[in-house]
């Protein structure tokens, strides 16, 4: 690949994770590639590939000569869990991660890494102690199970020259269009940000940059498995719903019990475990190979993608 742009392909890539890694990737002379049903914004520094998530077909050149693929793709979990929502949850991510696997698998010059989102929800709900890849219990329910098919898609196919990674990822934390401060910025600014349930239940998080920032080492460094991608300070829900309101000036912010928030959650259309689940993942496996976090303290981070938003607001991003 001498005097040739490396390529990376993002499946899942006009999303706002894949946006994130494009703009991290495209200025350091990559060539991205965004797979996805609809074309990314003029503004994301990416070649636009059409795929499904499901069939082969002329996506699959792409991975062919690759240095690396990204799979982000996946229907939002933020919805009620009905028979439908609940499959195409399934579906969406098992589909693509399979479809993946078998054009890797085929590729004559496959990619040297493959990261394959997972969550860090995988674990079970802890107050007492962290969830790290090597000790961390997995929990039961739904999400939990997502997490493992999806895992376990990724290791279907014999792939001796790709080495695999399971993305672990918490909630991650960046200003523009779909990202999750798009809702959580609204209830902050309106005082709706008070300690939920009593906000003991701890709270991953990473910020957009260290998310890119991990890929990339995870790209450039021989782990494989599962890697938690989770800022190495997470904090209980009132803690971290208290840094939040001070990076916006909000002095208050009226706190709500469970049942408030399984009410709201109904009127929402979303699920009431996004809020009540205690996530306490550390990114152990990282911090061990030597990656370090340009954000590794909520109150530093968000005071900082808040005077983003402040700044720029949404626009081209």
């Amino acid at each position: 690949m001498s005097g040739q742009a490396r390529r990376l392909v993002i499946a899942g890539g006009s999303g706002f994770l894949g946006r994130a890694l494009a703009r991290h990737f495209a200025p350091q002379g990559w060539d991205v590639v965004a797979l996805s049903r609809s074309r990314p914004g003029q503004e994301v520094p990416a070649r636009w590939v059409a795929w499904d998530g499901l069939r082969q077909g002329d996506w699959t050149r792409e991975l062919d000569g690759a240095a690396a693929v990204v799979n982000l793709a996946g229907r939002t979990v933020n919805c009620r869990y009905t028979a439908q929502n609940m499959l195409d949850i399934y579906t969406s991510r098992l589909d693509s991660t399979r479809a993946l696997g078998r054009a890797i698998a085929s590729a004559a010059q496959p990619p040297a890494v493959w990261l394959n989102s997972s969550t860090g929800t995988i674990y079970q709900g802890s107050r007492d102690h962290p969830q790290t890849e090597a000790g961390g219990e997995i929990g039961t329910g739904f999400s939990v199970d997502v997490g493992q098919r999806w895992e376990a898609a990724l290791w279907e196919e014999e792939l001796p020259r790709t080495r695999r990674v399971a993305l672990r990822t918490a909630m991650v934390y960046g200003a523009g269009e779909g990202g999750v401060m798009q809702t959580t910025d609204l209830v902050v600014r309106l005082g709706g940000a008070g300690s939920m349930a009593g906000g003991g239940q701890y709270v991953s998080w990473i910020h957009e940059a260290d998310f890119c920032r991990a890929c990339e080492f995870l790209i450039a460094h021989d782990l494989a498995g599962a890697v938690n991608l989770s800022a190495p300070e997470a904090l209980p829900n009132r803690d971290f719903l208290r840094a939040y309101r001070a990076a916006w000036g909000v002095p208050l912010g009226i706190p709500s019990t469970a049942a408030l928030i399984l009410l709201g959650a109904r009127v929402m259309n979303s699920e009431a475990e996004l809020l009540l689940k205690s996530r306490w993942a550390v990114p152990e496996r990282l911090l061990q190979a030597g990656f370090t976090f340009e954000y590794p303290e909520w109150a530093g981070a968000i005071t900082q993608l808040v005077g983003q938003v402040r700044a720029h607001g949404h626009a081209g991003r």
